[in-house]
């Protein structure tokens, strides 16, 4: 069975070929990205009007070139995947409304997929795929959760943010500092060349006795500490900013850590799935990776080009739904996307 998913649930556009058969796990044929981000880096953020045009533009060029790398035709094609939500309202409907018309043209059966949940499940597009059940972190610009996961479409949150995200926390700690958009990856350039013990940041919730995040206050901290610092942020010789970045990242990392680990603790099991934006961050693998190596516990994470919002999860996550039969496609072609859609509200079938 051939499986397409299209991703445009912010700012990139994804279109992804995923083969399934049998009790295997779904392989991979082909996928496409484009990243919006040179045209938002004007605005500093996401405008979700030029997202919308650009996906416009974007998704049928790139499912052309999806199924010329895959050597097939669309007419192969079974089913349609696409993401549900949550995200952008205009930006999802592109993706729902061009799903929706490739299933009816071809008569065709499409399956809207949990955004979340094809983060989720990314892991099972790498050389190592993990097996169930597993904690995951699943970490990114809008969400920080952690969750026991036992199957496909059987996940309980064991602890989430409270309002900022771990990302969210990355990206306007950047651009407090100057640094430019998207601000996550430049502050964690900048943070190699700085000393992350150089200011003391609060890690809120660190000891809270439960699995809940909060970034809110570290951000606040990182605001007091640039203004206190004021030009000597942007002095030249001055090791300031790279000093604040480091720390900040520090706090987060640290954050991320020692909640992921508390939660192996709480429900004994041994094996750790990061799924997400964050999941790409070199500091955090790193002490994941030494912290759970001296417990025993595996790390699984996405391959570094599938931690971004891509069409390769949302055609694995509609492939894994379809092969444990969680869920089935439907003809009714409805245009019923979910910008606000919670994990633990996803329906089982």
């Amino acid at each position: 069975m051939l499986i397409l998913g299209i991703e445009s649930s912010c700012d990139e556009t994804g279109v992804a070929l995923v083969e399934s058969g049998g009790a295997a796990v779904p392989v991979l044929r082909s996928h496409a990205l484009f990243s919006q981000v040179d045209m938002h880096q004007a605005y500093g953020g996401v405008v979700p009007e030029l997202a919308s045009r650009d996906h416009i533009r974007r998704v049928l060029p790139l499912t052309e070139l999806v199924l010329r790398d895959a050597g097939c035709r669309l007419a192969d094609v079974d089913v349609v995947a696409f993401t549900r939500g949550p995200g952008l309202a205009g930006a999802l409907l592109v993706g729902a409304g061009v799903a929706c018309a490739l299933g009816a043209a071809l008569e065709r059966p499409v399956l809207g997929v949990h955004h979340l949940e094809g983060h989720l499940l990314s892991p099972f597009l790498s050389a190592d795929p993990p097996e169930f059940p597993f904690v995951a972190l699943l970490v990114s610009g809008g969400h920080t959760q952690l969750m026991r996961v036992d199957g496909v479409g059987r996940y309980a949150i064991l602890g989430e943010t409270i309002d900022d995200a771990a990302g969210e926390a990355f990206d306007k700690s950047a651009k407090l500092m100057g640094l430019g958009y998207p601000g996550g990856p430049a502050l964690s350039r900048l943070a190699e060349q700085g000393d992350p013990t150089a200011f003391k940041l609060p890690r809120p919730l660190l000891h809270s006795g439960n699995l809940d995040f909060s970034f809110a206050g570290l951000k606040t901290a990182v605001l007091t500490q640039a203004k206190k610092l004021g030009d000597q942020l942007a002095a030249p010789g001055s090791t300031a900013k790279a000093d604040l970045a480091a720390s900040t990242e520090a706090a987060i990392v640290e954050v991320l850590l020692k909640k992921s680990l508390a939660a192996l603790k709480e429900t004994g099991l041994r094996r750790l799935v990061v799924a997400g934006g964050v999941g790409a961050n070199r500091e955090l693998r790193r002490q994941l990776n030494a912290a759970c190596a001296g417990k025993g516990v595996r790390v699984h994470y996405p391959e570094l080009h599938l931690c971004t919002d891509n069409g390769a999860m949302i055609a694995m996550a509609a492939a894994m739904r379809l092969q444990t039969g969680v869920q089935q496609p439907d003809r009714s072609y409805a245009f019923d996307v979910k910008p606000r859609w919670p994990l633990d509200a996803l329906e089982l079938s």
